[in-house]
């Protein structure tokens, strides 16, 4: 499918490695996936989005819990905000900010489960 010429390997199943590549997601859904990735390699996202796994939280609760600036906490939800990450919503006179849906829940904890060791 991609290249000009035959394979350079014998283990090469021209037709099972062309019904892989037929199945790889659109290259707009590639690019998402990537920019969550991106954003997740950050470690005050990441502790803003455990944090929130745990509970809704406001802008204040996460200044405190993670000693960070008001500034630095709301351009973090911001990004991932854009990258539907997490929501938020007004209760009172705050917003708060909690996880987007069950995917990111998984997400986070299959990836916490990875690293610890937990579940394998």
């Amino acid at each position: 499918m991609f290249m000009e010429h035959g394979p350079t390997c014998e283990l090469v199943d021209i037709e099972v490695i062309n019904s892989l590549v037929s199945k790889l997601p659109e290259e707009d859904a590639i690019l998402r996936v990537s920019n969550i990735f991106h954003a997740l390699q950050s470690a005050p996202r990441l502790k803003i989005m455990y944090l929130l796994l745990e509970k809704e939280m406001c802008v204040c609760e996460l200044e405190f819990a993670l000693g960070m600036t008001q500034s630095a906490i709301s351009h973090n939800l911001r990004t991932l905000r854009q990258l539907d990450l997490v929501r938020s919503k007004k209760k009172g006179r705050f917003v708060v900010y909690s996880i987007a849906d069950d995917h990111v829940k998984m997400l986070l904890e299959l990836s916490r489960k990875h690293v610890t060791g937990c579940g394998s």
